[in-house]
């Protein structure tokens, strides 16, 4: 049985979406007193699978939809007080990325790692698939470089990292971020908020 103050939080650093609500998160769980366990995962994966939707938009995307939604980008980015542009590259490979947010678990250091990541590239525009750049993260982070250059192209980063997607399809999610508390779902950044107030009035 879950433990009712215990949130997933399933999430790939290549979604702006999913920046504002790691931004959220750990304000949050303090508000609430909820443990996080974080749950890496590759998103190219569960839209691979379960929403190639997304693949055809980018293809040829509605233009009001569009437009709407870098408006409500900017607004979230505003409230947040959290600066973000799109990148030149993008989207991006984030596999050893996300590889490194597995890594980062292990070391007790997530927070601070994903969160340079997610500057790196949504304010700075860094390509987060490059090795070397990645490197510099993770020693900006406080890790070994060498330990977590052999953990990211072990077999076990790769394995945990497809289990973790597969598990979010399994459990009825297709994209990042997403929230599980207690079963009930939550997608998107903007849930956030809805979490918070069904929590406050006790309804979940």
């Amino acid at each position: 049985m879950q433990d009712s103050k215990h949130i997933e939080f399933y999430f790939d650093c290549s979604s702006p979406w999913t920046y504002l609500a790691f931004s959220e998160i750990l304000p949050l769980s303090l508000r609430q007193n909820l443990e996080i366990t974080w749950k890496p995962i590759l998103v190219g994966g569960v839209f691979n699978k379960v929403n190639q939707d997304v693949y055809s938009f980018r293809k040829k995307p509605n233009k009001l939809k569009l437009k709407y939604a870098s408006d409500d980008l900017l607004l979230w980015s505003l409230l947040r007080k959290l600066p973000i542009s799109i990148p030149k590259i993008f989207p991006v490979n984030s596999v050893q990325a996300m590889r490194g947010c597995l890594f980062a678990i292990q070391e007790g250091n997530l927070p601070q790692y994903a969160g340079n990541i997610f500057k790196s590239y949504w304010q700075e525009g860094l390509d987060i698939s490059n090795q070397d750049i990645l490197l510099d993260i993770a020693s900006q982070s406080g890790f070994n470089k060498n330990q977590y250059q052999e953990f990211i192209k072990s077999s076990y980063a790769k394995n945990s990292l497809i289990s973790n997607t597969d598990e979010l399809i399994n459990r009825g999610g297709f994209g990042s971020p997403t929230l599980f508390y207690n079963n009930h779902m939550f997608f998107g950044n903007d849930r956030l908020s809805l979490f918070e107030d069904l929590l406050n009035k006790e309804l979940l």
